[in-house]
């Protein structure tokens, strides 16, 4: 189970070096490199047999990862910006490449490659998310 994590509207910058993560296919984390520790703020022990959401900041529209998922689901990589939350509660943006991974006939899993967004980006697909969650909500 997810503990809540106290949010802080404060961006944790993410400046160098690539995250590195593989998930199984129901997205629990089987993988990560010590830049994902050292930049989400969990330890591998929590992160490993957790699933990826753990990271997840509430401020990301349930329609982007729909498509992700389904992108993905078709054998298919996806590719985006990412509001991730921090353990300590602060917010933090990743520039995300995910494909599947096979095994000799299927998807077997996924493989994520995050890097520093460009800045100019972030303000980009800020919009466009609280765009897409003030429709979520109108919908709800």
């Amino acid at each position: 189970m997810k503990k809540k994590v106290k949010m802080l509207d404060e961006e944790y910058r993410f400046r160098d070096g690539v995250i590195l993560s593989e998930t199984d296919l129901q997205g629990i984390i089987t993988y990560a490199n010590r830049r994902f520790c050292q930049i989400s703020g969990y330890e591998r022990k929590e992160l490993i047999g957790s699933n990826h959401n753990i990271v997840r900041h509430p401020d990301m529209p349930k329609e982007v990862f729909r498509q992700m998922w389904q992108t993905l689901q078709a054998g298919d990589g996806w590719e985006g910006l990412i509001k991730n939350l921090r353990k300590d509660g602060r917010y933090y943006w990743v520039h995300t490449y995910i494909e599947p991974r096979w095994n000799t006939e299927a998807i077997c899993g996924y493989i994520a490659v995050h890097r520093p967004p460009d800045p100019d980006e972030v303000i980009e697909v800020e919009l466009q998310y609280k765009a897409l969650l003030i429709q979520e909500k109108a919908r709800t």
